[in-house]
C-alpha cells in the first residue's frame, strides 16, 4: 500500500512532471475564479492520477486529468466532446504546445503565464527542451503514494470544525497539502520565493495557519512536513511523534522521512501521530481556541 520510491531514482522524470503539472494547474487558474489562499488552482489525487476537478468555461465545464494507469492527458468537456496528450519522453516544450493544441481543438480558448513559479531557473514552456524524461512505472508509483497520503490527511482534516482546506495539490511546490486555520489574521508574509511574485505568496498566507502535507523530497523516498505561519515562540522545540520526525531549521518545518512511514509496523498511524502532534504544536503555543476548532467526526455515528 505505501510503495518505496527513491527520489534518486526518479528526479529527472519528477522534474519533467512538475512542469507538467504546473502547465495544466496554470489552465485552471486561467479560467477558475479566485479563492481565498489560492485554492482554485490546485489538482485532486483521483482514482487514476492527478485532476484539474471540473474547471468552468461559458456555460459548460471542462477537466483534465492526469491517467497514470494508461499514462495519457486526457481533457474532456461538458458537451462530450474530449483529447488526450501522451504521457511519454517528450521535452516540457512538447507538451505544452500538443496540450495548448488540445483545447484549442475543443474550443477552449486559454492564455497562461507561459513559465514555471517557484522554481530557478523558470525556463519558459516552450523552450524547455531540458527536462524530457518519464519514467510510466515511477510516476504511477508516485501517484500510489500521493493516494495512500491523500487517504490519512483526508481523515485528519475530518477532526476539524474550523476553516480547513481540501486535501490539494499544489504544483507551484509539487506537494499534496491540508492546511488549518486558527480563525485570526497573519503578518504579510515575507514572501521570497523564486520567480513568484511576493503578493502571491501573501494571498496564500494572509490568514495564521497548520499545514501539513507530502512531497517527493525532503529525505530518500520523499516527507511528510509540517509548518505553522506565523511560527509562534515554542513551535520547534514541541516534542512531536514519531520517533523519526524532526525539526528541520533549515526547512522551518517538521519532517518525517516517507521510508520511516512505509518500513513502520502501522504506516497509517505512524503518519497520523505525526499531523496530529505538529499540529498540537502550532495549536497549543499559537494559543488556538481547540474547544471551537475540533470535532469528533464520528459524532454522529449512532445515527447512520
Amino acid at each position: 500500500m505505501w510503495p518505496q520510491l527513491r527520489v534518486a531514482d526518479w528526479t529527472e522524470t519528477r522534474d519533467t512532471l512538475h512542469m507538467w503539472t504546473q502547465i495544466v494547474g496554470k489552465i485552471r487558474l486561467a479560467h477558475a475564479p479566485l479563492v481565498n489562499h489560492w485554492w482554485q488552482v490546485t489538482l485532486y489525487v483521483s482514482p487514476r492520477g492527478l485532476t484539474t476537478s471540473a474547471v468552468p468555461y461559458h456555460s459548460g465545464f471542462f477537466d483534465i486529468e492526469f491517467d497514470f494507469l494508461d499514462h495519457l492527458l486526457r481533457i474532456r468537456g461538458s458537451d462530450g466532446t474530449d483529447r488526450s496528450v501522451a504521457l511519454e519522453p517528450r521535452p516540457v516544450a512538447d507538451f505544452y504546445r500538443e496540450t495548448m493544441h488540445a483545447l484549442g481543438e475543443l474550443g477552449i480558448e486559454t492564455r497562461i503565464q507561459a513559465h514555471p513559479n517557484e522554481v530557478d531557473p523558470a525556463i519558459p514552456f516552450d523552450e524547455d527542451h531540458q527536462h524530457a524524461s518519464y519514467d510510466p512505472s515511477a510516476a504511477e508509483l508516485f501517484w500510489r503514494q500521493l493516494l495512500q497520503a491523500n487517504r490519512v490527511l483526508g481523515e485528519f482534516r475530518s477532526h476539524f470544525a474550523g476553516k480547513v482546506s481540501p486535501v490539494h495539490f499544489f504544483w507551484g511546490a509539487m506537494d499534496l497539502a491540508c492546511t488549518r486555520f486558527s480563525g485570526r489574521t497573519a503578518p504579510p508574509h515575507p514572501g521570497g520565493a523564486p520567480n513568484c511574485g511576493d503578493w502571491v505568496i501573501t494571498e496564500g498566507y494572509s490568514r495564521e495557519l497548520s499545514s501539513c502535507g507530502f512531497w517527493p523530497g525532503g529525505g530518500e523516498e520523499g516527507a511528510f512536513y509540517s509548518y505553522a505561519y506565523p511560527e509562534p515562540d515554542g513551535f520547534a522545540d514541541h516534542p512531536v511523534l514519531p520517533a523519526g520526525a524532526f525539526y528541520s531549521p533549515d526547512h522551518g518545518q517538521f519532517l518525517l522521512p516517507y521510508e520511516a512511514v512505509r518500513t513502520a509496523a502501522d504506516p497509517d498511524r505512524t503518519v497520523a501521530e505525526f499531523l496530529q502532534t505538529t499540529y498540537e504544536a502550532a495549536a497549543e503555543h499559537g494559543d488556538w481556541d481547540r474547544a471551537a476548532l475540533e470535532e469528533d467526526p464520528n459524532r454522529w455515528q449512532k445515527h447512520r
